[in-house]
């Protein structure tokens, strides 16, 4: 079922192209594919794309949309920066979404999908001191089905359900580090038709402290229980006791 599935370079070739006609070299779906590429096979800095996608010859750079010699790092540089990234990334994680759709899981498994914050590596040397990201990813086919930038000024909590908000979260599980153990995090998931599994630590003492006493005391917490009450008239007064 994946060969049905649209090529990657067919959904960056609908990225808007902010540049002028005039001038233009390279075309951006292939400045993007050859970003993509050489990034899957570990090449992270511009100089070391620009490299990976000039040294393997004019056949390569014309699978990936080039009608010359492939861009130096200092058009990537300028080209990369100013592409519209809240559109890119909305592209790439419809594209991951589809391919969900299209390799289900195997009968009895379910879909699960991380949510997990990072910080780029290297992101100080690009002009972006700590940036870090929260992102969601599938488990499964192990990509990125959507990710917010978080301010330094606030932390990932505030963040989760905006990020939750692009994605298709019914029928599915959402696994999470401690950080984001939180009761709206859960109702907006649960509400959203999800499921999620989180971690309990200190961060959570009282909610630690009740889960400890379950599994300690699993007996005494499966007992039946039950009730009973009495209302009492007497005295000018009425007694309920339950």
């Amino acid at each position: 079922m994946v060969a049905h599935s649209r090529p990657l370079i067919e959904v960056l070739a609908e990225i808007p192209d902010f540049r002028h006609p005039r001038g233009k070299r390279h075309p951006l779906a292939a400045i993007l594919a050859l970003a993509c590429s050489a990034m899957l096979c570990g090449y992270r800095s511009y100089t070391a794309i620009a490299e990976w996608g000039r040294n393997y010859g004019a056949t390569l750079a014309q699978a990936l949309g080039f009608t010359r010699q492939p861009p130096c790092a200092a058009t990537l540089h300028t080209v990369l920066r100013y592409v519209d990234r809240e559109v890119l990334e909305a592209q790439l994680g419809a594209w991951a979404e589809g391919l969900l759709r299209e390799t289900p899981p195997a009968e009895g498994e379910q879909e699960a999908m991380a949510l997990d914050g990072k910080t780029l590596r290297g992101s100080r040397k690009q002009g972006a001191p700590g940036a870090h990201l929260l992102s969601v990813l599938a488990h499964r086919v192990g990509l990125t089905l959507a990710q917010h930038a978080v301010d330094d000024k606030t932390n990932e909590i505030p963040m989760v359900m905006d990020v939750l908000r692009n994605v298709v979260l019914e029928g599915r599980v959402v696994t999470m580090d401690a950080l984001l153990t939180q009761r709206a995090i859960a109702q907006g998931i649960v509400e959203a038709g999800g499921d999620y599994v989180m971690p309990v630590k200190d961060n959570q003492p009282q909610l630690l402290q009740d889960i400890q006493t379950v599994f300690a005391h699993p007996s005494t917490v499966g007992e039946t229980r039950t009730a009973a009450a009495t209302v009492d008239y007497g005295h000018g007064r009425i007694e309920q006791r339950r």
